[in-house]
Order: C-alpha cells, then sequence, then structure tokens
C-alpha cells in the first residue's frame, strides 16, 4: 500500500464514496458534442446542456468530470454539483496536434494545475493518446510526468486518461491490439506519479468470453486504482462492462453518453424530463453496481497524520 499525500488523499476521498468505489459522471466533452448537436457551437449552448445534466444527475454520481471552458466554474456558481460530491477538471485541449499517428497532447491554453487547485476542484484529469511503439511514445511520457510534478507540487489528485490508437492510418486497432495497448498502457503510464487510471475497455464488444481475463490484465499492469471509462457505447453494454471490470478489480468508472446521450438531442422540457428519469435510473443502478463489485481505492492508499505533519508540509 502506498502512502500519498494529505492533499491527495482527501481529493480522492472528495471524488469516492466513503467505501471507496467511484462514479464519476463525464461530461468534459467538447468538440464531439459540437459535432453531435449544431446548436452546441454556441457556448451559451453547450454550457447549458452540461449544467443540465449535472444538475438532473450529480447527485447520483461520486464526482463529475467538468471542462474549464463552458462549464467547471459556471456549475459552481450556479451550484448544480451538490456540495457532497467532488469536482474533476480537464486539462487538456481537445484532440490532438501532429498527425494521425504521432499524437502530441496539450494543455488548454490559459489553464493549469494550479488554477485548478485556487479553483476548489477535487481532482484534475490528463487525457492523452498514447501508443507505446509511437515514436511520441516518449515524448507523452515526459509530458505525464510533468504534469504530474504540478500535481504533487499542488497537492492535487491526478486522474490520467490514455486513449489508443492505430499506428496505421488505414485502420483502426482490432481487438486484441487494443488489450495490448491499453494493458501495456497501463503498465508504463501509471508509474509515473498518476493517481488514478482512467482505462478504456480492452476488448470489443463481441470478445465477451475473454472480457474477464483482459480486465484482469489491466488489474495486473496498473500500480494505481483504475476506472472505466464508457467511451460511446449504450447503456446495456456498458452495465455489462463494468460488471466485468469491477469483479476483475476495477474501482469505479466514469461514465458520460451511456447515461445522457439521448438526451443531446433534446432541449427544455423534453431534455429534464429525459434526465431526471430515465438518465438517474442508468446512474444509480451503475452506482449500485460500482458500490457493490468495485475494488476499494484504500486498498491502494493510506495517509500518515504524525501531529508536527505541517511543519514540512
Amino acid at each position: 500500500m502506498k502512502n500519498l499525500s494529505i492533499g491527495k488523499f482527501r481529493g480522492l476521498q472528495q471524488i469516492s464514496t466513503r467505501r471507496g468505489t467511484i462514479t464519476a459522471l463525464a461530461l468534459d466533452h467538447r468538440q464531439n458534442l459540437r459535432k453531435a448537436n449544431p446548436a452546441f457551437e454556441n457556448d451559451g449552448e453547450l454550457s447549458r446542456f452540461k449544467l443540465d445534466v449535472t444538475k438532473a444527475l450529480g447527485a447520483r454520481a461520486t464526482a463529475v468530470l467538468l471542462d474549464p471552458e463552458v462549464s467547471a466554474a459556471q456549475a459552481i456558481a450556479v451550484r448544480s454539483i451538490p456540495n457532497s460530491v467532488g469536482l474533476v477538471v480537464a486539462l487538456e485541449s481537445t484532440g490532438y496536434t501532429g498527425n494521425a499517428t504521432e499524437r502530441h497532447a496539450q494543455i488548454i491554453p490559459g489553464w493549469s494545475v494550479e488554477k485548478a487547485k485556487r479553483m476548489g476542484a477535487s481532482a484534475v484529469k490528463l487525457l492523452v493518446y498514447y501508443h507505446p511503439d509511437s515514436l511520441t511514445a516518449k515524448e507523452t511520457e515526459d509530458f505525464i510526468s510533468c504534469i504530474a510534478d504540478e500535481c504533487m507540487k499542488h497537492d492535487l489528485a491526478l486522474m490520467l486518461e490514455p486513449l489508443s490508437y492505430s499506428l496505421d492510418e488505414s485502420k483502426k486497432l482490432s481487438s486484441d491490439e487494443k488489450r495490448t495497448v491499453v494493458v501495456e498502457s497501463a503498465r508504463r503510464l501509471t508509474h509515473l506519479n498518476v493517481d488514478v487510471l482512467k482505462a478504456e475497455f480492452p476488448l470489443s464488444a463481441n470478445d465477451t468470453l475473454q472480457w474477464a481475463d483482459a480486465c484482469k490484465e489491466i488489474s495486473s499492469a496498473s500500480c494505481v486504482p483504475w476506472i472505466l471509462l464508457s467511451a460511446a457505447v449504450d447503456f446495456e453494454t456498458f452495465l455489462k462492462q463494468v460488471t466485468a471490470a469491477c469483479n476483475a478489480g476495477a474501482s469505479g468508472i466514469a461514465v458520460g453518453r451511456a447515461v445522457w446521450q439521448e438526451a443531446v438531442a433534446m432541449s427544455g422540457d423534453e431534455r429534464m424530463k429525459f434526465l431526471y428519469g430515465t438518465g438517474r435510473r442508468r446512474l444509480s443502478r451503475l452506482n449500485s453496481l460500482c458500490h457493490a463489485l468495485a475494488k476499494p481505492i484504500t486498498d491502494f492508499y493510506q495517509v500518515d497524520a504524525p501531529f508536527d505533519w505541517y511543519k514540512t508540509y
């Protein structure tokens, strides 16, 4: 078990249940939401959608993941995040620079770990596109280490989200290739002073017989708690993936579109009716599943608090 700093440990407490499991409501999407609904090209409309979802579903989550551009400060200002729910704020710009097989990540211009700490975030989330055999792999690892150092300096928990990609522009990763990349990413990147790994499901929906073993490989490779992201799968598929992941050692989830996807095309009363009905039922079901099956983050971390801790803090 690893000793964690008092600030990071407190941040992880804020984004998890008392048992130590995580059900994060993911709403840091930007460009993909603008593409899905032309109305969201307007910042105000995009922000309104995110605040509607946060208001309706936030109380069913342990944390809300928002972006600093149109939602994090706004959600605080209008009190749409319940006091008992943690706030995770994204660091990265949408998309990537470079070509499709040599991807580079970057922080949102004008944004930083230090500012996230100042505004009251419980943790920050860093998304990187990563393939262990890419020519930019070492650069990405150094970038993660740099951000991790900033998080240590400001005593803020770091959630890392590596997204896999193919080194052949003409085709996507096969299911077996994705499994290799996701597991190897966990092995290489979780040693870089990150605190939580937000991982892709390692196999396609068709390889159900191998789901358990593949998820166990992530648990074996990762030296920190890992949570499962929902990507763009439907709710019923994600429910099955969550069951497999948590039974294999995952500490919870970060779920977005699997819960609220249909609301993207809605507005007004129709949107809120869906979110307060179907959306809440979905998230409550996932939260209960994680609470029952997920591995607590306290199985990984503890904190020492001697009476003179503040003198060297």
